[in-house]
């Protein structure tokens, strides 16, 4: 059985490759502060979420609706998804907890433990069944239909009649009967365990019916002839207790014949086990969902489906957009800015410092990624074009370790995204190249983001340095837009951004009011 809770036609695996800047973005998006907030205290949920969240970029359109609509689902029938990824889970930790122990390289002993497993698989498969008929009429989304309706079809009382059947046979409550022939140096080869008829004169028969059936037809008679006769002698043979040799013979003998059966038993363990992993792995997903949602709501944040766009000129538009991960840190619910970047390709964004530039710069990231992955964004609403790779240059603090100066780390770090960029890229400036003087960095800046443009690349950019916003500003392009950090006369931070033009100065006002504290009342009185 398969799962298909994360795409239509394939599973989801753990092991996939992830974008080539997994750390930067974990780090300059605070990603880990998300992905805890998923996960709790579990580290697989933790796993889950990373993966699921980074390698989203590679999703299309089709993908990211599929995902939403389950996760609607999961929103809205959220005890039942919970029950799903327990079953899931009991399924696997009671595995693990069964030791493989020292003589489970033997046939005998691993068709033991697999009887022993697979009896506890049906139980919970069992459950799993139960759960999907009480609840399948719940759910909407195509996903949960699909897999409610193989849950039903193929888990039919019919199947775990005739799996019940198989595994009372493997008992052996008749003994073992096996057949082989003489190999080389008379040593068994061809071992074939048969089909147990009840009775010993009925097991026999059964044996010598094959045999025969295997001959010509003038031996097929004289065999047929010595089978009917009643007063034919049979031979026995018993093995003493003290008779090591002998036992470990008997052993070995047996294990042959019950070789194959052990194997495709454990074998089919193995996939029931697969499946469970699969399926606590992309509820894993969902359950990662409803703990974020969970938390958001308790800070009063919105969230919201967002809608995706997937070909055309770049898209970004938001209403009520906020850090998720700052409003988690922090505990409280944040001040939201709407953006309005309809087919634009650059926005800087200027201001001054505390003024809520740099978070607003990792909200567009982090929604970015949480929309491709499927999940819901911190917003009222957001609508943005799907990208194939979210891009971070954010200053970095000065590194005692590093064999460079602080600028040249800064552009050999641009050396590599330009290696790796693609023309459906999305790239968050974060006062880049302020490690120099204002008119370098402004000229580096300037001719880095206007060779990026040429590509049709989308860009945010942070920034300080005048010089560069404004010779972007004096174009009057339709293709820019130029947000502004809020700030009060006081100097008091509104947090919130509006379109602006840039403006020369560094606020040093606030620098001397932050470090004196000067009674402002007295002082204009004065």
């Amino acid at each position: 059985m398969n799962v298909f809770l994360l795409y239509k036609d394939r599973d989801f695996h753990l092991n996939q490759q992830l974008p080539w800047n997994e750390q930067a973005l974990i780090r300059d998006l605070e990603l880990d502060t998300l992905f805890s907030a998923m996960a709790g205290s579990d580290k697989f949920l933790h796993e889950v979420a990373e993966h699921t969240v980074l390698s989203g970029i590679n999703c299309d359109m089709e993908t990211i609706m599929y995902r939403q609509e389950i996760l609607r689902d999961c929103i809205n029938n959220q005890s039942v998804v919970k029950d799903l990824f327990s079953l899931a889970n009991d399924a696997i930790e009671n595995e693990k907890a069964r030791p493989w122990g020292l003589f489970n390289k033997w046939p005998s002993s691993i068709l033991r433990r697999s009887l022993h497993a697979m009896r506890m698989y049906i139980i919970i498969l069992k459950s799993l069944r139960n759960l999907a008929e009480e609840n399948h009429t719940k759910f909407r989304s195509e996903g949960f239909n699909r897999f409610f309706e193989r849950i039903l079809s193929d888990l039919s009382d019919d199947y775990f009649d005739e799996i019940q059947g198989h595994l009372e046979s493997l008992k052996f409550p008749d003994g073992i009967l096996v057949s082989t022939r003489l190999g080389n140096g008379n040593k068994g080869s061809d071992y074939l365990l048969h089909k147990p008829v009840p009775g010993e004169r009925g097991k026999f028969r059964k044996l010598m019916e094959d045999f025969i059936y295997r001959q010509n037809q003038e031996e097929r008679l004289l065999w047929m002839a010595w089978l009917l006769k009643t007063d034919r002698e049979s031979y026995t043979f018993s093995i003493s207790p003290r008779d090591e040799g002998g036992i470990r013979a008997l052993g070995k003998l047996k294990d042959e014949g019950i070789n194959s059966v052990a194997s495709t038993l454990a074998q089919s363990n193995d996939n029931i086990l697969g499946f469970f992993y699969m399926l606590k792995t992309e509820i894993g997903f969902y359950i990662g969902a409803l703990n974020l949602h969970k938390k958001l709501s308790a800070l009063n944040e919105p969230v919201s489906f967002p809608v995706p766009v997937a070909d055309g000129p770049f898209i970004h538009t938001a209403k009520g957009l906020y850090d998720a991960c700052l409003a988690l840190t922090m505990g409280k619910q944040l001040v939201g800015n709407d953006l309005g970047a309809r087919h634009k390709k650059l926005v800087i964004i200027t201001g001054a410092n505390q003024g809520g530039k740099s978070t607003f710069l990792r909200s567009i990231g982090l929604s970015q990624l949480m929309m491709q992955s499927g999940l819901f964004v911190p917003a009222v609403s957001f609508t943005a074009s799907l990208a194939d790779s979210v891009l971070t240059h954010f200053k970095r603090e000065e590194d005692t370790s590093m064999t460079s100066g602080k600028f040249d780390e800064e552009l050999d770090r641009m050396n590599t995204i330009i290696n790796n960029i693609t023309h459906r890229s999305i790239i968050l400036f974060n006062e880049s190249f302020s490690a120099t003087n204002e008119r370098e960095g402004s000229e580096i800046a300037g001719q880095i983001v206007s060779a990026l443009l040429e590509k049709n690349i989308m860009i945010f950019f942070v920034t300080h340095l005048y010089e560069f916003a404004h010779s972007f500003f004096s174009r009057n392009s339709e293709d820019y837009l130029f947000l502004r950090a809020g700030r009060e006369a006081d100097t008091t931070r509104t947090f919130r951004l509006t379109e602006g033009e840039p403006q020369q100065t560094s606020y040093g006002e606030d620098i001397f009011y932050s470090i004196f504290k000067p009674d402002k009342e007295s002082e204009t009185l004065n």
